[in-house]
């Protein structure tokens, strides 16, 4: 059984096409960075526009390697969360293409997709575990009891840790898209020498809430001119603290639940400190393990969408040829499925 997957819940067009027997096939991207670098952040009109000129050119690109387009069982897409714009351009053309290929059409919550990816190369994660997933619009604590079946014990209140990434890499002049170059820039700075508060650390939730740090940090750049060390000091320091937050609720979750295997997921899972402090957690305290993508399975992209696609496919859960999508789609609500 062969799944398309299309996935267009923001910035990046990806495509792709998971075999239930050999895996993933193919994996097409295209990324719009260029094009909204100019602007410092994403601009909802450029992206979906982009979408819409470069989906056919991926499709095309994809079936050409690949000669198997009467073999396609289904086609999975993007419903949501995300830009109304950009999930409509990957909706609509999911629904046409499926009537016109007589394929049934599956939408797909794109936070769920992130959550279960690092399932794409490793098939010895089960249910039920713990998922921590951090994006630049998202920071979550999931309990994932079986699929389709999830729980969001903690949420972001404000800022996404993603988000505030890419704004103090903003404020101390790094190139969009930033959350990477700050890291990249923290790994030059000296241990210890700042140290920042830790938001709702103590708190009994397992919410989060960055707002707070982001703008501890802006008053220490705010009007200085810093030089190259000062500034690898601070991005190494915020750095740890977003990561000391994380783990912390991360650990709590696991505590609470009685559960040992922690999913990290999202576009910041790939960040090298995070997986480094989160095994070294995980052997200290628990007997389970940690699991995370791999970093192109990080980021947005069409193979998690096909590969979630299956997973539902095997269910029987498919949707008749409507267009559906719902930008504020939430993990734990049922939406499309029963």
């Amino acid at each position: 059984m062969k799944v398309l997957g299309i996935e267009t819940s923001c910035d990046d067009t990806g495509i792709a096409i998971y075999d239930s027997i050999k895996g993933l096939l193919i994996n097409e991207l295209y990324d719009q960075k260029k094009i909204h670098a100019y602007y410092g952040g994403i601009v909802p009109e450029l992206a979906s526009r982009e979408h819409s000129k470069k989906i056919i050119f991926l499709i095309d690109k994809i079936f050409k390697k690949i000669n198997i387009k009467k073999d396609i069982d289904l086609i999975a897409y993007t419903a949501g969360p995300g830009l109304v714009g950009s999930l409509l351009v990957g909706a609509t053309f999911a629904c046409s293409l499926g009537f016109s290929l007589n394929i049934p059409i599956l939408p797909i919550n794109h936070m769920e997709a992130h959550l279960l990816s690092p399932m794409l190369e490793c098939k010895s994660i089960t249910f039920p575990f713990i998922g921590l997933l951090v994006s630049g619009k998202h920071t979550q604590i999931v309990a994932a009891y079986k699929l389709g079946k999830y729980e969001i014990l903690g949420n972001s209140l404000d800022d996404a840790a993603g988000e505030a990434f890419d704004k103090i890499s903003k404020l101390l002049g790094l190139k969009y898209p930033n959350g990477q170059e700050l890291s990249n820039l923290a790994m030059k700075g000296i241990k210890h020498n700042l140290y920042f508060p830790r938001p709702m650390k103590n708190d009994s939730s397992l919410n989060f809430s960055f707002s707070g740090l982001k703008t501890f940090v802006m008053n220490i750049i705010k009007d200085k001119i810093l030089n190259y060390q000062e500034k690898a000091n601070i991005a190494k320091a915020f750095e740890e603290a977003v990561i000391d937050i994380l783990l912390i609720k991360a650990k709590k979750a696991l505590y609470q639940k009685g559960w040992n295997n922690l999913v990290i997921a999202g576009g910041v899972s790939a960040n090298k400190l995070l997986r480094q402090r989160s095994s070294i957690m995980m052997k200290k305290f628990f007997s389970g393990q940690v699991f995370y993508a791999a970093s192109k399975f990080c980021t947005d992209n069409g193979a998690m969408i096909a590969y979630l696609g299956s997973l539902y496919y095997k269910k029987k859960n498919i949707s008749s040829l409507e267009i559906l999508i719902d930008p504020k789609w939430s993990l734990d609500h049922p939406f499309f499925f029963k």
